[in-house]
Parts: structure tokens; C-alpha cells; sequence
């Protein structure tokens, strides 16, 4: 495909981002309870109120063929909870010669160990897997859910061969302590580590700024415990990479103490199709309305590029919390 063709079907907001990643969640379901995801009681939207496969499929074909976007990551809720994934990620393996370069999830890992092998059959290409400490009794204080079956999925994804990163939200008074022990853990196992400051973004608004551990204490911790720290050029990944210890391969992402808003490059759909330019977005544009119209691609693009040209600046602007009527295990990482 011409590049001068993908260049006109790019997605581009008024600050001159380009967008070229879609997150697609699959479901708002999960079977854990992380605190600065979904509420403690939450209450799953019917099945019939989400996109069904074909329309996912759909949907994603007209991202890719239509607006230019390269990268697809599935998430939730938990995706691996959505009947029929392993199938839909197979569905997507045509849009490869139309510029889809790859397609991704992010998972807590619990349902890896049955179906990180069909997965990667499928055509996944590689994982997010969220770990937010390595003690079995702090882990499952976080999430309510035992340690184990993440720990099984992990090893049933090195196994099938899918690259896969580690995730871990720090929060002070939750899991701070647990920051050298997963690094240890982490880097014994030659993974690769990413951790993420706590964002605003929680459903009981527990956030503040004095729970967030920034980037420098966590260098400044991780440097201490396990040698010198080199610093990685920055690309338009959200983390930023270093090098520990001369061996040892670390992420940190940076919302709220560095905001790398200006880079951007993502955009996402909800399992209930509203389409939400930013994850600080307040509120989404349905898209799910024009497909039960009967609307055609040229009609439902032009509600998205219309949608996306409107994208704020990010958290770089408001760096505060953030009032929706969506909630992050809604919304999707």
C-alpha cells in the first residue's frame, strides 16, 4: 500500500496528533476487583447491549481500511471473558494487507493458561498482563482474586511463545512496598516490567495526588536496590524505557508527573460502540447508533474523524480527576 494513500486516511485531532492505535474492549466484565478500575459493586450491561463479534469485526475493518490505523489492542473488562475472542482475533488477520501491523491485548492473565495457546494459533501478536504485586495475600487484597492463575497464565504465555510485557499500577498505602520485590521477581525471569502511576481515574475517586508514586521515586527506589539507570530514547509507546543495571529492561508510565499527551496516537471504542478520543475524555460518541441505522463506512468515519478532530489536549491540561458516567472496566485500558 502507497504511503502517500495511508498518509491521507490518517486520524488527526486539532493539536496535529495522529492516530494510529485503536483500543477495542471486548467486555466490561471481569473476574477481579482492582480498586482504581471498576466499583465494588458492579453491574455487568446486557449481553445484548454489546457489539457482537461481526460487528466488532466490522468495525475494526473500517478503522483500519478507512482511517489508517495500524495497531488494534483488545481490551476489557477482562477480553478473555468474551466468547468467540480467539475467533475475532483470527477475523482480524485479513486486515493485514490493508495496513493492520498488530494486533494486541492487554489481560489479567487468569484465563492465559487455556487460551494463550488458541491465541496465539489465532494470529495474537502480544500481551499487556497486569500484575499489581507479587505476594500472594497483598495481590489478592488488591484484585480479590488468587495469585496463581495469573502466575499459570504467564507461564502458558511464554510457553505458546506470545511476547508479553507486565503492568503494575503503584498506589501509596496499597502496593508501594511491593515496587523492588516485583522488579527482583521481574527481572530473575529476564520479563519486562512497566509500571504506571496511579491515575484519576478510579470509580470511588480514591485518587489523590500524595497516592501517586512518581517516576523519580520509583527510579530513585529501583536504582538503589539494583544498579545504575539508563534512560531510552522516547518513542509514542505511553512508556518510557530504561535499562537497569546494564541488562535488565524497565517501563514507566508517566501520566500525572510527565504527561506524554503531546504524542498520543490512540483512540477508543467500548464494548457498547461509543467511541472516547482520550482516556480523560468525559463523555464518548455512539457509534453503535449509526450501525443500527444502517449507516455505511463513509457515514460512520465521518462521525469518527468529526470526533477525533475534537480530542482535548489530555490529562496534560486539567491534571485532575475526572467526573464521566463511564468507568475504566467500561471504558478499557
Amino acid at each position: 500500500m502507497a504511503d502517500g494513500f495511508r498518509e491521507l486516511r490518517q486520524l488527526v485531532d486539532q493539536h496535529g496528533r495522529r492516530k494510529r492505535k485503536l483500543r477495542l474492549s471486548l467486555t466490561d466484565r471481569c473476574n477481579l476487583r482492582c480498586a482504581y478500575c471498576m466499583p465494588e459493586h458492579p453491574q455487568w450491561l446486557p449481553r445484548k447491549e454489546l457489539l457482537t463479534i461481526e460487528e466488532l469485526a466490522q468495525m475494526s475493518r473500517l478503522f483500519v481500511q478507512t482511517l489508517g490505523i495500524t495497531n488494534i489492542r483488545l481490551t476489557g473488562g477482562e477480553p478473555t471473558l468474551r466468547r468467540g475472542v480467539d475467533t475475532l482475533v483470527g477475523e482480524l488477520q485479513a486486515l493485514r494487507d490493508s495496513g493492520l501491523k498488530r494486533i494486541s491485548m492487554t489481560s489479567n492473565a487468569t484465563r492465559l493458561a487455556e487460551l494463550a495457546q488458541p491465541l496465539r494459533e489465532a494470529g495474537l501478536d502480544d500481551l499487556n498482563i497486569s500484575i499489581d504485586a507479587r505476594d500472594p495475600a497483598l495481590f489478592e487484597k488488591l484484585t480479590r482474586g488468587p495469585l496463581q492463575p495469573v502466575l499459570d497464565g504467564i507461564a502458558a504465555t511464554r510457553a505458546a511463545g506470545i511476547p508479553f510485557k507486565l503492568n503494575a499500577v503503584v498506589i501509596r498505602g496499597y502496593n508501594d512496598g511491593e515496587i523492588e520485590a516485583l522488579a527482583a521477581w521481574a527481572f530473575e525471569q529476564a520479563l519486562e516490567l512497566r509500571f504506571i502511576e496511579f491515575m484519576p481515574l478510579d470509580n470511588a475517586q480514591q485518587w489523590s495526588r500524595d497516592r501517586v508514586v512518581t517516576e523519580d521515586e520509583i527510579l530513585a527506589r529501583i536504582g538503589a536496590r539494583f544498579g545504575r539507570v539508563e534512560k531510552l530514547a522516547r518513542g509514542s509507546d505511553p512508556a518510557t524505557e530504561y535499562v537497569i543495571g546494564g541488562q535488565h529492561r524497565l517501563g514507566i508510565i508517566t501520566t500525572v508527573s510527565n504527561p506524554f499527551c503531546g504524542s498520543c496516537d490512540r483512540v477508543r471504542l467500548t464494548a457498547t460502540g461509543e467511541l472516547f478520543p482520550c482516556l480523560f475524555s468525559s463523555q464518548g460518541t455512539s457509534l453503535r447508533e449509526l450501525l443500527g441505522e444502517g449507516a455505511d463506512d463513509a457515514a460512520i468515519a465521518e462521525r469518527i474523524r468529526t470526533t477525533v478532530w475534537k480530542k482535548e489536549s489530555g490529562f496534560a491540561a486539567p491534571r485532575g480527576y475526572v467526573e464521566r458516567p463511564i468507568t475504566m472496566h467500561r471504558l478499557g485500558g
